[in-house]
């Protein structure tokens, strides 16, 4: 589903130019749930948005079913294939648009028809009902509109979803409720997830596979029962591992 190849990613011209990822390499096979982890500034997010085409200055492969990507432009065929999940809810869903708009238009771009029917079923897929059509982003709780974003993602009925961070601008008693829902989703529909996340639990729940990354490039692809056996391969990866479980007491 997906194959990214000698990815190089900056921002800026030199002498100014910053390399946010070197020479990543991965590949995602259909249905399965693929993690992307790191400290703050590992570059994960950069892969995700230059796999959206929210990024231009990028080099290497980026190939989704079989079909390489432009760095410059992206078709309406990889809008319907691909779509994405932000980290905040409030600052991805436009703040005078009620759910019902937002969905409406998302529908209309991808050239959908019987609009409110696909509406009601998206908010059914997500644990919304259609009472929810005419409320506003100011209207909702964060985990409310974090299952509207997640509705609007799935209206073009995709089978590849990029999740950044998805569950870290929730409450933690919010968190679990919308990781168990993409879970669900994944299952229901067949979808294939990208997800980035500096929560290593998160990512052992939700994931087969995840690739670690460190100052811009990938020191370890490993598999979730490597990551919670602790039995990873590079020493950064069993540091991260140690950090995540908490301070160990002398």
């Amino acid at each position: 589903m997906l194959t990214v190849e000698n990815l190089n990613v900056w921002f800026g011209h030199p002498p100014d130019r910053v390399d946010a990822v070197q020479d990543a390499s991965f590949t995602v096979p259909q249905g399965e749930s693929f993690g992307l982890v790191g400290e703050s500034g590992s570059g994960k997010s950069t892969i995700l948005r230059a796999i959206a085409g929210l990024i231009d200055t990028w080099s290497g492969t980026i190939a989704v079913a079989g079909k390489p990507q432009s760095a410059r432009k992206r078709d309406r065929a990889f809008f319907k294939t691909v779509q994405m999940v932000f980290q905040d809810p409030y600052a991805s869903l436009h703040p005078r648009h009620s759910v019902d708009a937002v969905l409406s238009e998302t529908l209309r771009l991808q050239g959908m028809d019987d609009i409110d029917r696909r509406i009601a079923r998206l908010l059914d897929d997500v644990g919304l009902g259609r009472g929810f059509c005419f409320r506003y982003p100011h209207q909702l709780s964060g985990g409310q509109r974090q299952r509207v974003a997640i509705a609007r993602a799935l209206a073009a009925e995709p089978r590849l979803l990029l999740l950044d961070e998805p569950t870290s601008a929730l409450d933690v008693s919010v968190q679990a409720e919308i990781l168990n829902l993409l879970a669900d989703l994944r299952a229901e529909h067949g979808l294939t997830y990208v997800m980035v996340s500096h929560d290593l639990a998160v990512v052992g729940h939700m994931c087969d596979r995840l690739a670690v990354m460190q100052a811009g490039r990938i020191v370890e692809v490993m598999g979730v029962t490597a990551l919670r056996q602790g039995t990873a391969q590079q020493e950064y990866t069993r540091q991260l591992i140690a950090a995540s479980r908490g301070y160990a007491r002398a």
